[in-house]
């Protein structure tokens, strides 16, 4: 899988290898604004993960929390039929006590 790297994630990749090769102090690490103690994680990952490993893990995934086509489109039709002209609050109110289907308002909405 690839995964685009950002110029944060090179920045940060120089400056643990500085730490790593004692051209700068962990202490002096900090210009990442983290913690010596994350410092050390990150060293750590480097060392056995390699360089790529320093994004974010749930980068390129999707969202946990994202609905399935199959409800998104049974929701879109239940709107698209009975509710085609409620706004979004009213939508969600009716999807909750008509067909027992809860979804936030921003859902709706997008």
């Amino acid at each position: 899988m690839l995964i685009t790297v950002s110029e944060k994630d090179i920045y940060r990749f120089k400056v643990l290898s500085d730490v790593r090769e004692k051209r700068l102090r962990q202490i002096n690490a900090a210009i990442l604004n983290v913690s010596v103690r994350h410092i050390r994680r990150l060293l750590n990952r480097l060392s056995t993960l390699g360089s790529q490993n320093l994004a974010h893990a749930g980068r390129g995934r999707p969202s946990n929390q994202r609905y399935s086509e199959d409800s998104k489109v049974e929701i879109l039709k239940i709107i698209h039929k009975y509710y085609s002209d409620f706004s979004p609050t009213l939508a969600l109110e009716k999807l909750s006590e008509q067909h027992n289907i809860a979804v936030s308002k921003e859902t709706l909405r997008q």
